[in-house]
């Protein structure tokens, strides 16, 4: 499950007792300081808020600090500066470089670092592109990324992989659980509409193809979306236009084994959790082989990996207020992590 997991916990507690945050309180609501809670992007607007009222590791005095939260939303972004359809990004640019500039010349800390013990987080698609108007945030800063793409910059020894999580109702009331692997028929399962250029391939090797393979493009009204998923002993999950996707998480709530279907992807938290353990990757080139190699898993070691799921399932969890290791605090950690790695001086 973890690479090493006293190694975690070690760093785990040392993160509880340690760790500051500051964030800037400069900016405006809705662009900052705000978030969409039921959404797509939902990881994103959950985070800001809970940052914004904790009081364990948010800290006013900045001296004190170690890292320095940037509080903007680039969802909210999206939907009040962007022009829909005009692939104007300006706006969007501007707004962000002027925030940098704001605290960059009311405060000593983002020119003492070059912005390396400054984070960002994002889950909106065009996250890593806004973060790259910025020289210092692309390069140094930690960003905070659900769509953690290698081909595009995401650099794992610096920035966070966390899990884009699709809060439909604003909480995952409902959503965990799922029966044994005994009571799961269906070997594997994928409903989901042609976004990007893997689920096209996708639905032409196995839509219709196989009753053990359940791959949909549009699922029958008759069946529901998680229903199948707790019936499922394997979840697939590809990439759409970006890499990251919800029903990673959907899986695991459900104790569904997910299969990443993807290129250039980081998942969550890789740098503690050992993904092979407890997931299935396959890469896009051997689509047409995925039932042979979900039928050359035993069902002893699909046992330990659905086991696994279970276990883990936790770090994946939304919960308000937070709790120990769930998604808020594995994300300060991963950001605590890579924080230990700036040296400041090394940079001024």
């Amino acid at each position: 499950m973890y690479h090493n997991s006293r190694a975690f916990h070690r760093s785990y507690l040392e993160m509880e007792k340690e760790l500051k945050v500051y964030v800037y309180e400069e900016g405006e609501p809705p662009l900052f300081h705000n978030g969409p809670c039921k959404s797509i992007y939902s990881s994103e607007g959950n985070f800001i808020h809970l940052i914004e009222v904790n009081k364990q590791f948010r800290i006013q005095d900045p001296e004190k600090a170690h890292v320095y939260f940037l509080p903007l939303s680039i969802a909210m972004m999206v939907h009040y500066v962007y022009v829909k359809d005009s692939h104007d990004m300006r706006p969007i640019k501007q707004t962000v470089t002027d925030y940098v500039n704001v605290v960059a010349t009311k405060y000593p800390y983002w020119n003492r670092s070059l912005g390396a013990d400054h984070f960002i987080l994002s889950c909106h698609d065009w996250g890593p592109v806004t973060s790259a108007y910025i020289p210092y945030m692309f390069k140094n800063s930690i960003r905070a990324l659900c769509n953690a793409n290698t081909s595009e910059g995401f650099r794992p020894s610096k920035d966070v992989s966390f899990p884009e999580i699709n809060l439909v109702t604003g909480d995952i009331k409902g959503w965990i659980g799922g029966p044994s692997p005994s009571q799961r028929p269906i070997l594997a399962f994928f409903a989901g509409g042609l976004h990007g250029p893997i689920r096209p391939i996708l639905l032409e090797h196995w839509k219709n193809k196989d009753n053990d393979i359940q791959v949909y493009q549009r699922l029958p009204k008759k069946m529901k979306y998680h229903d199948i998923m707790r019936k499922s002993k394997f979840c697939l999950c590809p990439s759409g236009y970006e890499v990251a996707s919800p029903r990673i998480v959907e899986a695991i709530y459900t104790g569904c084994v997910p299969v990443l279907i993807s290129d250039h992807y980081v998942p969550p938290f890789s740098d503690v959790l050992n993904w092979k353990s407890f997931s299935v990757e396959v890469p896009v080139s051997k689509i047409p082989e995925l039932k042979n190699i979900l039928m050359g898993i035993s069902q002893h070691q699909y046992i330990r990996m659905h086991r696994r799921v279970l276990q883990i399932r936790k770090h994946f969890e939304v919960n308000s207020p937070p709790k120990r290791f769930d998604v808020f605090h594995m994300i300060l950690h991963s950001i605590w992590l890579r924080r230990l790695n700036v040296r400041i001086h090394e940079l001024v």
